[in-house]
């Protein structure tokens, strides 16, 4: 995946049932994986996480790609390899047969078994355990049950053959399930016995099976460290040190960059346009990433109810004149509504409706009977999203000529209470980043009750969900590809939310930093760091 200054660069996702029993950047090999060759620690500005088991937690996406290893990894190039598993098949897309790589441990040197994924995975979407990330199992036949009122503890779906060969039965036909076991898929990451017994003392000091072993324990607000873990299978980091430095202001960690006291921070969105003149442009990243926003419609207020007046206000929006201004061009004004990254996105398939087009947009608007009141455009505020959504507003107002404002609740708890109750006052913030890339994880998330997205969009198209089933039994590339774009399709016909952008996950990096590497998650790969000759 290139890294620009300018723009992203799509890449296209190879089918996931073409899969061979080959390695790739995610460390697959059989070869042992020890520290040999890496030199050199890296530092990397954090929100501090509080949970960093991988089935609860929220905001340590790198700290679990650190200490754990996936079953599939899907590359910088795209690519889908196999990492901790040898190989996944299946015959019917329902029922997957997962084998194992031999001699993985985990890093108390107990060997990682069948039983532990099955295991773990009980043991994250058990009702009672109200872990964060269960949902990410949802589709395992039996997670009804143990969620419901009166659960059980295991998932029916999941069986045990042997030391390294388990079985994983969904509730129906699903092409995309070894994408759904890559690494942005914490809850897929195994545990070993001990954690089971007590996750309070796991969540100190969580023992994993990837190239990095965690080092003392986890106390808020205080670093993390990880060193390279001796004994790990799969390719060797390059690295032999990360400490995960957590920061209350992302803003500060971006001066602590600048200043040369930390190696790699997220590029704030109110520092886009001002990091071209602070960083040269070789320590400043924009990945592609699965990540995508809308403008949430609330369509039970009758003013939004008419499709035409949604996709007036979608072209009265000058995408890139606020990805310039806001952005300092490292985003991608979206024209579909999966980004690019996503395999088969139908690129251009909003075509004129996610274009800026102040005449048409106005005339739309007319011939819906126009709009009365003030357009209050709702987000959550505290999050640097200011600049972002009064430049949208004013872009409806000159080009509408209605009253639009940009109106931020007070935190993010009121706004997501306030879309969850339906009490927004007007279009409001709507979004969702992708744990793989797949369309699958974001129309499903977004435009499917239950998908993940609560109220992304205000209410459910019960033949988006139908067309969504026949994607996912989908097997072949291009009928994939079609069937998605099917879904795609009625989207336009419904015209529910209209696309923002698609959104690159950035960073800024010190001049220790050579190369900051990516995968088709969007996020660095910390693991494959190049650091500057003697660092």
């Amino acid at each position: 995946m290139k890294r620009t200054k300018f723009g992203l660069v799509a890449v296209a996702i190879v089918s996931v049932l073409a899969l061979s029993a080959c390695t790739g950047g995610g460390g697959g090999s059989d070869n042992a994986g020890s520290s040999d060759g890496a030199t050199g620690a890296l530092s990397v500005g954090v929100t501090d996480p509080i949970n960093i088991i991988p089935g609860r937690q929220t905001v340590a996406y790198d700290f679990s790609m650190a200490v754990w290893a996936p079953l599939t990894f899907v590359d910088a190039a795209g690519e889908l390899t196999y990492v901790a598993a040898e190989s996944i098949e299946t015959t019917d897309s329902t029922t997957y047969t997962i084998t194992l790589r031999e001699g993985w441990t985990f890093h108390d040197g107990t060997p990682v078994t069948a039983q532990d994924y099955v295991d773990s995975w009980n043991a994250v979407a058990y009702g009672p355990n109200a872990f964060e990330n269960s949902g990410q199992l949802a589709r395992i036949q039996g997670f009804d049950e143990v969620t419901s009122a009166s659960p059980v503890e295991t998932m029916s779906g999941l069986g045990v053959i042997d030391d390294l060969t388990f079985t994983v039965t969904l509730m129906g036909p699903d092409s995309q399930f070894p994408m759904q076991v890559s690494q942005g898929q914490t809850a897929m990451y195994p545990m070993p016995k001990s954690a089971l017994e007590d996750f309070d003392a796991y969540n100190k000091h969580p023992v994993g099976n990837g190239p990095f072993e965690m080092v003392g324990e986890y106390s808020e607000m205080d670093p993390i460290e990880v060193t390279a873990y001796a004994d790990y299978k799969g390719d060797a980091p390059t690295v032999d040190k990360i400490t995960f430095v957590p920061y209350a202001d992302v803003n500060t960690a971006y001066n602590d960059v600048l200043a040369g006291n930390l190696d790699v921070a997220s590029l704030p969105a109110g520092k886009m346009a001002q990091a071209a003149t602070d960083f040269t442009e070789d320590h400043i990243y924009a990945f592609s990433a699965p990540g995508i926003s809308f403008l949430g419609m609330p369509t039970w207020d009758e003013r939004y109810a008419d499709i035409r007046v949604r996709q007036a206000i979608s072209m009265a929006i000058d995408r890139d004149a606020i990805n310039d201004v806001i952005y300092g061009g490292l985003y991608v004004p979206a024209n579909a509504f999966t980004p690019e990254i996503e395999l088969g996105t139908p690129v251009g398939i909003c075509g004129e409706y996610c274009e800026f087009d102040p005449a048409k947009a106005k005339a739309l608007l007319a011939e819906a009977g126009g709009f009365e009141g003030t357009m209050e455009i709702y987000f959550p505020g505290a999050s640097g999203l200011d600049e972002f959504y009064i430049a949208i507003a004013n872009s409806i107002r000159q080009s509408l000529g209605i009253e639009a404002v940009a109106v931020p609740s007070s935190d993010w708890a009121e706004f997501y209470q306030t879309r969850m109750d339906k009490k927004v006052p007007g279009p409001y913030f709507s979004r969702w980043g992708a744990l793989y890339p797949s369309q699958q994880a974001t129309l499903r998330a977004l435009f499917v009750e239950g998908g993940g997205c609560t109220n992304c969009i205000a209410e459910y198209d019960p033949q988006v969900a139908a067309l969504m089933n026949e994607a996912d039994a989908a097997v072949a590339e291009e009928d994939v590809a079609a069937a998605y774009k099917a879904v795609q399709d009625r989207l336009m016909e419904t015209f529910p939310v209209p696309p923002l952008f698609q959104e690159s996950y950035a960073y800024v990096t010190s001049d220790r930093v050579e190369t900051l590497s990516t995968s088709a998650a969007g996020n660095p790969f910390y693991s494959m760091t190049v650091l500057v000759d003697g660092e």
